[in-house]
This record gives structure tokens, sequence and C-alpha cells, in this order.
């Protein structure tokens, strides 16, 4: 396989997975009321912009946080690399240059995807932004249907699954970094609240409360979304399904180079790390520790893999 054309099913997983992480945290924080959203509307719709990681770039073009623009900005703006509709366009971008190589359907969903996003406004989304954010998931899990259903089990799809569990891993490491971070001096309440709505954006809610039952606390939270190996969307149980991607790729002797050795060396540790990870670490002020090492583990081991399996000039984020 090129290298060109691995890079590009590398970001196709990530693109997709990213868009849906973007409309479930969207979809989630509209039922997220603390005392400061009514003392300062703006409150509110920067904590968002916070979660996503885009405050220096929304500032370039807004002044305030109002719903408007912020629905604007991480939806449909184009000039937002991080926006759902630039995350499903630049996946459109990358299938295209792969058609000849990949099941029909997933171009006709990405496609189509693309074209509906290219026609909505934000009146369309402030019209219902529940029922938008619920149309833009099931569309992102049409294609996840169609993936798991139809490719074959070879490097293609390797390389999609590949980024779409280290997208999911660094998002939800992150977007528990900014809970962490913003509740910081405030009472146990606040952070239980914002907590409790992550997992609600990553449908955790009820597989929790089944492991947990009434034992409900930020730490508890916290220690079932990083280390959790059962849940899907836990930082734990994706990068051990990152890890077995990885080692299912199927490369020539003259691939299999010192890379990809440190690829699967790297992607272990951070497997190994959090299967050994005390309760304690994973709460307190302990947590930011841990959850700024992920991130920086994320990016190191996104770069790795670059220097494996991609070429310099091959499409990237």
């Amino acid at each position: 396989m090129l290298n060109r054309n691995a890079e590009a099913l590398f970001w196709i997983g990530r693109y997709i997975e990213r868009a849906e992480n973007h409309a479930r945290l969207i979809d989630v924080h509209y039922h997220i009321q603390q005392e400061a959203d009514f003392q300062e509307e703006g409150h509110k719709w920067s904590r968002l912009i916070d979660a996503l990681g885009v405050r220096s770039e929304y500032r370039q073009q807004f002044e305030t946080f109002s719903e408007q623009d912020v629905l604007s900005f991480i939806t449909l703006d184009l000039g937002n690399p991080n926006s759902l509709f630039s995350c499903v366009h630049h996946a459109r971008n990358n299938l295209r240059t792969l058609r000849q190589h990949l099941p029909s359907e997933l171009w006709d969903i990405v496609n189509s995807f693309n074209l509906w996003l290219g026609e909505r406004s934000v009146a369309d989304i402030m019209r219902g932004p529940h029922q938008f954010y619920r149309h833009v998931k099931e569309r992102t899990a049409m294609f996840l249907g169609a993936e798991q259903s139809v490719m074959v089990r070879g490097n293609e799809w390797h390389f999609i699954e590949s980024g779409r569990f280290l997208e999911r891993a660094e998002n939800t490491t992150r977007i528990l970094q900014s809970v962490t971070a913003s509740c910081k001096d405030k009472d146990i309440n606040a952070m239980y609240t914002q907590l409790q709505a992550v997992l609600k954006s990553v449908s955790g809610y009820q597989a929790f409360r089944r492991y947990y039952a009434d034992a409900v606390s930020p730490e508890s939270i916290l220690e079932f979304l990083i280390g959790s190996a059962q849940f899907p969307r836990s930082i734990c149980f994706s990068f051990h399904k990152l890890g077995e991607h990885l080692a299912a790729l199927e490369l020539d002797a003259s691939d299999k180079g010192s890379g990809y050795e440190r690829v699967i060396r790297q992607a272990g540790r951070i497997q190994a790390e959090l299967d050994y990870m005390e309760k304690e670490e994973m709460s307190g002020d302990m947590v930011d520790h841990v959850l700024q090492a992920l991130v920086q583990s994320c990016e190191r081991l996104g770069k790795t893999m670059e220097g494996a399996f991609f070429r310099r000039e091959g499409i990237s984020a």
C-alpha cells in the first residue's frame, strides 16, 4: 500500500470519529446548566469552545460568545479546520482519492453527508439543535456500520480503525482535561455536573450506573472513562483496540523496521500504564497529571505513526 493511501485511510477514520465526538458533545452541552450560565450567557458557550480546544481560532473571528456564533463556528465553518463540516469535508476528499480501493457504500454515505452539511445554515441548527446533531450522529453511525459490515479485514480497514481509536482516545482525554481545568477551585457539585454530561455525551451513563450502582462521584466517573476495559469509549478500551489494529497490519519485511517497532512499543506502553494505573491516580490533583501525560502520549504516538507509515508530503490534519 502506498504511504499516501495509508495516511488518507488513517485520517478518514480520525475525521469521521472527530465529527461524531463533536456532535455528541455539542448535543449534550445543551443539557448542562450551571449557576454561572444564568449570570452570564457567554459563559455557557465559551465553555463549549474550550472543551473543543478552539478558543484562539474563535477569537480571531468573534469578540463575544453567543449561541449563534459558536454553533456556526464549530459546526459549519469550513475556515475552522475542526468544525463538523470541515471534518466531513476532509474525510470526503480523502475517500475520493481511494474510491477504487474501498466499498462504494462508504463514498455514497460520506459524499451525501458532505452535501447535506453544505446546504445547512445556522438557522437550521437553531430551529432544533437536538434533532440536527442527532442527524449528524446517525450519519456517522451509517458510515461505521457500512465500514464494519462490508470492508475486507486488510490493511485498509486496520488503518481506518487505527485513526478512529487514536482520535477517540485523544478526544475523551481532552474533554476530561477541559472539565477538570474548568472546575478548579469549585465545589464538587460543579465537577459532578460536568462529568455527568461527559458520560451522556459518550452514551456511557447507563453503562456507568450498571457498574457503579449508586456510588456516583466525580472520582468513579473519571475511573470509568479513563480505565474501563469494557466500555468502548473509555481511554483504556480505545488504546487496546488501537494496539490490536496496529499489530494486525500486514507489512512487507522492509516496512517492519525500527519505526514500526517503535509504534508498537509506544502503544503497548500506554496500554500497560492504563491497565496498571492505581485508582488514586484517577482522582484529585493527580488526575490532572495523568490526563496531561495521556494528551502528550496521543500526540507522540500520532507523530511516530506518521514517521513510520506515511510520507512527509502526505495528507495531514
